[in-house]
């Protein structure tokens, strides 16, 4: 096998949504740089941000019930659902700026306008959805959202989960015309064909097999050519780790003390595909529920409309269940290889106080088609086993960590970066809102990484973000404005149907 050693300013690991949106990032704001990316697999987008790998839904907080929780006091905690509301304007503004300076076209090949709805039966759920409605309402993010308890409105609004419906259970929704549905897959694949042109060296088939420090304080990174067999040394200033579920295993090679204590739980996702176009004709909403009691917050069930291939398409889920691999291309040895004697106290604390979780999940795998289709009927009464498939989902690794409120091995629902002291090295790990949020979380590593570049960098940021470094919860006008321009720009509405 012969080697190959090459030098770079920027290596990013992973050709996902993350890479993606850090690598258009950086072309923006320092376009001399050099950056090489590193994919395992053949393609982009082939993982966590393949659009039949995840929901698909710009997660902006307006359906997702878990995102506002009820206090002791019976009031309604919004400031979650505010914070991933502002970061997915933060998204909104950044794929605006690629539309309008050409250097991705076509957004409604992966952002499409769909109201978002939230539906819950039983009196209390119904209260709680009423005072969750009065609580969004203060803040200008939430304009729009309506509420009703009114069957007959309920009809109007989602026809084939209210037809045969015969239970006299009170039932209530909420519904923003102003969601939307991303195809992330789309999007990254589009953004590394524009970072492509711009230069940027794609390595498809490349799998890193080792990352270490050299004494010049760069980091050199070892790459297995799966197509022809030979090893390559890549060695670079900056590494971003953007592998998804694989994102762990190389955080602990490079043996920073930040990716010290720290674990993952790999989680596996089953979705319901309806195959009769009939019935996908019949709903136009992503429809989000309540998770049942003791089940884990990325299990909220919801009925979709997704557009994939320029296809309108239904899906229902997520059906939890377990693999030990963290890529869905992964190795039944991930989760015990992941386990190292700096972290399996965490891991062993955080199995102790998981145990209902574990049990959760042995039951969702152990569920067959038709114990499946009965909760599709809660949501559906009249679904026909027939007319719909069990498609895999992506897989995503839960965070455990140990933090100071939750104590040792917590786990985390969530997405986080790790990043070394000097900021040369950063990771993204785990799940929800992940995508969404994307572009608000590498400006975060920006800031993180490369502080001494800030200043020069703002005002193209600002040019690309108008809302960069300000709070859109605090200033109605400049929300108003910038959700009106970025709707026209992405094609979710009619200019003179603009949001005002």
């Amino acid at each position: 096998m012969s080697s190959i050693q090459k030098k770079t300013d920027v290596i990013l690991i992973g050709a996902g949504v993350m890479s993606a949106t850090l690598g258009s990032l950086l072309k923006e704001l320092a376009p001399e740089w050099e950056i090489n990316v590193f994919e395992k697999l053949g393609e982009p987008g082939e993982e966590s941000s393949n659009e039949w790998n995840n929901a698909g839904t710009g997660h902006a907080a307006l359906c997702e019930l878990n995102y506002t929780s009820e206090k002791p006091d019976g009031s309604i905690d919004i400031s979650k659902a505010v914070k991933v509301n502002e970061q997915f304007q933060v998204s909104r503004q950044f794929w605006s700026h690629l539309v309008k300076s050409n250097l991705i076209r076509n957004p409604q090949d992966f952002i499409m306008p769909l109201p978002h709805m939230s539906l819950v039966q039983g009196e209390e759920n119904v209260a709680f959805l009423k005072k969750r409605l009065e609580a969004l309402s203060a803040s200008p993010l939430f304009e729009g959202m309506e509420f009703s308890d009114d069957p007959e409105k309920l009809k109007e609004w989602i026809p084939l989960i209210m037809e045969g419906r015969t239970t006299n259970e009170p039932i209530a929704a909420t519904k923003i015309d102003s969601g939307t549905d991303v195809n992330f897959g789309g999007l990254t694949r589009m953004l590394f064909d524009h970072l492509e042109s711009q230069g940027v060296q794609m390595n498809y088939r490349h799998s890193v097999e080792g990352i270490k420090r050299t004494a010049d304080g760069s980091w050199e990174v070892k790459v297995h050519d799966l197509d022809n067999g030979r090893i390559e040394t890549h060695t670079a200033k900056f590494i971003f780790i953007g592998g998804g579920g694989g994102s762990l295993h190389l955080l602990q090679k490079t043996g920073i003390p930040e990716s010290k204590q720290i674990g993952g739980f790999p989680v596996s996702g089953l979705f319901m595909v309806c195959n009769n176009p009939d019935v996908v004709a019949q709903h136009h909403a992503k429809v989000y529920g309540k998770a049942k009691v003791g089940a884990p917050p990325m299990s909220v069930p919801h009925l979709d409309t997704r557009f994939i291939d320029n296809k309108k398409s239904l899906l229902f889920g997520p059906f939890a269940g377990f693999s030990p691999k963290f890529l869905k291309t992964g190795s039944n040895l991930d989760l015990i290889t992941s386990v190292k004697p700096n972290n399996v106290f965490t891991m062993l604390a955080a199995g102790a106080k998981n145990m209902s979780l574990t049990k959760y999940l042995i039951q969702q795998v152990l569920l067959s088609k038709e114990q499946r289709m009965e909760e599709l009927r809660e949501f559906i009464p009249n679904a026909k086993a027939e007319d719909w498939d069990l498609v895999v989902a992506g897989q995503r690794v839960q965070v455990i960590k140990d933090t100071e409120d939750g104590g040792k091995g917590t786990l985390q629902f969530g997405t986080e970066v790790v990043s070394s002291e000097d900021g040369s090295v950063a990771a993204l790990l785990g799940a929800s809102p992940g995508a969404s949020t994307a572009v608000n979380v590498m400006l975060e590593v920006l800031e993180k990484c490369f502080p001494q570049h800030m200043n020069e960098w703002e005002q193209k940021i600002k040019e690309m973000i108008p809302s960069y470094g300000i709070k859109l919860s605090e200033n109605p006008e400049l929300f108003k404005e910038i959700h009106a321009s970025t709707a026209r720009t992405l094609g979710l509405i009619e200019k003179e149907e603009a949001y005002c």
